[in-house]
């Protein structure tokens, strides 16, 4: 469609340049006629009379606010809406350190999503995946950002009116970047530095120096979280026990004259101050207030409060009011659950939405951001999180929001059919699964890599028949992946990924029975079976590897050819044993004379889970790390 712009155009005119060919528009004189305004206020959307106007505060409402015009103008002739923002803020903060790291070209493609939907902030979390120059081992053969990449995403963001805001760790996380031996003298455990050593802050200056350098914006994002062992490595032989809230406080300090020394304003992870937040915390007052030196004592920075667990408002509304004890209203962080397994846990990341930005809306919050983290393999793809990035973005604009409101937006930002991409839920939440996976099953990611043979998931599965479930969900996924062509890769790789578990998910109980049954034809069939998944694993291997290419840098693929590697190797070496035991030159199977137990740690299975785990807990009951 052609368009003629006129009015407040010059600030958004490179933004433009940008999105032009995604939009499927094209800038012209003899175009459409639609009139900018730049002014404060809501978002004004109108088409009347031959005649289009936009009006807009912000750079980056007046690109959610061409997209609403060009959805609107092909559904009726004539309207006129407005939008106000909820937020000051509304980001995304994108895992790039979890074995995934997104060329600049597909972040911009991301940051493009982003404009037409209206979020305003990108974080790159990278806790060693950038270039420290003073430390060539940090990040090294981890696909880590230069500065010029780094620069490059920032200026293309800059066009469309988002901010880029660097996301680091400067206490844990640190475990890829603290293996090398040069950290040998500054790390406290293996993934926590040692505070109060000189030499830790001569490395953080650094690292603060080289990941603030590339972006224009001051803010800083310097993690801290879950930095539950601190001060009980390294650090406690030579010094002693002592508590983790003053060790936290006095390295807090020490990082936060770093950031003012170079001028940028610091915000952290806030979960290691929930002790103060326990009933009967030692640190509050007789009045149960939180002692007023202590909150005297923590060093002036933004709170984050992280939280993707509950769909309980309640429980998100009690925890804003805790952390306003403390002096200020915390930024809230919810998450778009794709770092599940193979296959975004849907379910799970809307009803926690809901809950967690009503609590927001009511509670004052002002700034949000939603987080795609990558655990354990970044093993799904980082577009499988936009249906959740639609949701955070309706809700940035709207009081109230359904779920056809997204998927109507959905379709127009996202490119696709919000439903067809809901459904990749069911590769995780099969039978055996609670309603919208609240206790996070990774059924399809524990059933393609547990071993056929030794079955540690067997027990858990048995009796659910997932083999028919996911052979009706290959279908499914086949006529999504012809209803959203700009999508066939995504869905033409989940498929595949239904095509295996359909033959894969429980073939270690019919070799048991069939073993068990003496039935040798049986076991000989078997063995065709087995050569057909083997077959289809390196197939699906091959399409999530052109997914992968298509959006990351090649580092951290070798780590999926590892793990897919690991099945196919396996598949052959099960065939292998069968053979040896079908003619004879062994008398049993020892695997399979094995009792089967259900799987049970290290964490939990509970009601309404199959199975959720780490790699190397899921392929073997032995000593294996990857």
């Amino acid at each position: 469609m052609k368009l003629n712009l006129t009015g407040d155009v010059s600030s958004v005119t490179d933004g433009l340049k940008a999105v032009l060919e995604n939009l499927a528009i094209q800038l012209s004189q003899d175009g459409y006629p639609i009139h900018v305004k730049n002014q404060k206020g809501p978002i004004r959307v109108v088409n009347k009379n031959g005649h289009g106007e936009i009006t807009f505060e912000k750079k980056v409402h007046f690109f959610r606010a061409l997209g609403l015009w060009l959805e609107q103008v092909n559904k009726v002739s004539e309207f006129d809406f407005t939008e106000d923002p909820q937020f000051d803020m509304s980001g995304v903060m994108l895992d790039a350190s979890r074995n995934a790291v997104p060329t600049v070209a597909e972040v911009e493609k991301f940051l493009q999503r982003m404009a037409v939907m209206g979020l305003d902030t990108l974080m790159l979390y990278t806790e060693d995946t950038y270039e420290v120059k003073e430390h060539p081992y940090f990040g090294y053969m981890r696909g880590r950002y230069t500065f010029e990449e780094l620069k490059a995403c920032d200026d293309y963001a800059e066009k469309l009116g988002i901010e880029m805001v660097p996301c680091i760790q400067s206490l844990g996380h640190l475990r890829e970047a603290l293996k090398w031996n040069y950290a040998s003298t500054f790390k406290d455990t293996d993934d926590i530095l040692l505070v109060d050593k000189p030499e830790t802050y001569e490395f953080l200056e650094n690292c603060i120096k080289a990941a603030s350098e590339p972006f224009k914006t001051k803010r800083i994002h310097i993690g801290m979280d879950e930095t539950f062992q601190l001060g009980l490595g390294k650090y406690l032989e030579q010094n002693g026990y002592e508590n983790h809230i003053d060790l936290m406080n006095r390295h807090l300090q020490k990082v936060v004259s770093i950031t003012e020394k170079l001028g940028l304003k610091p915000m952290i992870w806030s979960d290691m101050y929930y002790p103060l937040f326990t009933e009967n915390s030692k640190y509050k007052d007789e009045n149960g207030n939180i002692q007023k030196e202590l909150v005297a004592s923590i060093p002036d920075v933004q709170l984050v409060y992280w939280n993707y667990y509950s769909k309980d408002q309640a429980i998100y509304e009690k925890d804003i009011m805790n952390h306003k004890l403390l002096g200020s209203t915390p930024i809230f962080a919810g998450g778009a659950w794709t770092w599940n397994g193979l296959a975004p846990n849907y379910g799970k990341a809307i009803v926690t939405t809901e809950a967690a930005i009503a609590a927001c809306k009511k509670e004052g919050v002002k700034e949000i951001f939603v987080t795609m983290w990558g655990d354990n393999g970044a093993e799904t793809p980082l577009s499988t999180s936009f249906p959740i990035l639609q949701l955070f973005a309706e809700h940035s604009y709207h009081k109230e929001v359904t779920i056809d409101q997204v998927a109507e937006r959905f379709e127009f930002c996202g490119d696709g059919h919000f439903d067809d991409f809901i459904n990749l839920k069911l590769l995780d939440e099969t039978p055996g699964v609670m309603q919208d996976n609240m206790n996070t099953s990774m059924t399809s990611k524990v059933l393609l890599y547990q071993d056929s043979l030794i079955g540690l998931y067997d027990e858990n599965v048995r009796g659910l028949s997932l083999g028919e479930h996911y052979e009706k969900l290959v279908s499914v996924l086949e006529r999504a992946k012809a209803h959203n062509p700009k999508w066939e890769a995504l869905f033409d790789f989940y498929e595949q990924l239904a095509r295996v578990l359909s033959e894969k998910a429980e073939i270690g109980l019919v070799l048991k029975e069939v073993y068990e049954k003496k039935d040798y034809e049986q076991m000989k069939a078997i063995l065709t079976k087995l050569e057909m998944i083997q077959s289809n694993v390196d197939l699906l291997r091959q399409k999530h590897r052109k997914v992968w290419f298509a959006a990351n840098k090649p580092f951290g693929w070798e780590v999926l050819d590892i793990r897919y590697g690991g099945v196919i190797t396996r598949l052959d070496s099960v065939k292998y044993r069968i053979n040896e035991w079908l003619e004879g030159r062994i008398s049993s199977l020892e695997e399979l004379e094995e009792k089967r137990l259900r799987h049970e740690g290290p964490w939990e299975i509970v009601d309404g889970l199959v199975g959720g785990n780490v790699y190397h807990r899921i392929v073997t009951a032995g000593n294996f790390s990857l």
